[in-house]
């Protein structure tokens, strides 16, 4: 199985490093032709408006929507997550979205750059002991509807806001596993939906 990481913006290399120690060789793709040739598709953590406008700009964003609704897998990670979902609570100007997620996300829900956070969460189908997850101005989930899987909450205020879901081949997580070093959540990706979608 091919696996890209769209490599216009953000921590690309990081995902490639998590897919090798998953044992997985990722290709950094940002051309037309490049995205168009991969089986699952990566779209990492960033600037999500910097990403959306940048996919527009070069011809990719269409492209990247279409291949989604086709049931192309897919994971995104915090700008990735903004970018999969159905609305954006507040989104910056001329932002748009590839959809695939039935979800609604507040954009930097918990916070500027210096409210970044570590927890340990309990991951629905990841086994181990909980996951790290690094929270770096990341969405959370706001709303959803009934076909998306909650993996993951974090508790603000006594109140859970879902940070992990899942709905069919499109996965996201408002965190970054790519830079905690636990690729458990990178394993889930390729064991649980890519290899399940090749069957």
């Amino acid at each position: 199985m091919k696996v890209g990481v769209l490599a216009l913006q953000g921590d690309f290399r990081e995902h490639l490093l998590s897919l090798e120690n998953c044992g997985v060789t990722g290709l950094a793709v940002k051309r037309h032709d490049e995205i168009s040739q991969v089986d699952a598709l990566i779209i990492p953590g960033g600037e999500s408006t910097t990403i959306s406008k940048l996919a527009k700009t070069f011809g990719l964003f269409e492209l990247i929507r279409d291949r989604i609704s086709s049931g192309m897998p897919v994971y995104g990670s915090c700008a990735g997550m903004i970018l999969l979902s159905r609305e954006i609570i507040d989104p910056a100007s001329g932002q748009d979205s590839f959809g695939g997620l039935d979800i609604v996300v507040r954009r930097n829900a918990f916070g500027k750059q210096v409210d970044s956070f570590e927890s340990d969460l309990d991951f629905k189908g990841i086994e181990g002991g909980p996951v790290r997850a690094v929270f770096i101005r990341a969405p959370w989930v706001e709303s959803h509807g009934p076909e998306v899987e909650i993996l993951a909450s974090v508790q603000v205020s006594n109140l859970s806001h879902p940070v992990a879901v899942r709905q069919g081949n499109v996965f996201a997580t408002s965190f970054h596993p790519e830079i905690s070093g636990d690729f458990r959540v990178h394993k889930y990706f390729i064991d649980q939906i890519c290899s399940k979608a090749q069957k």
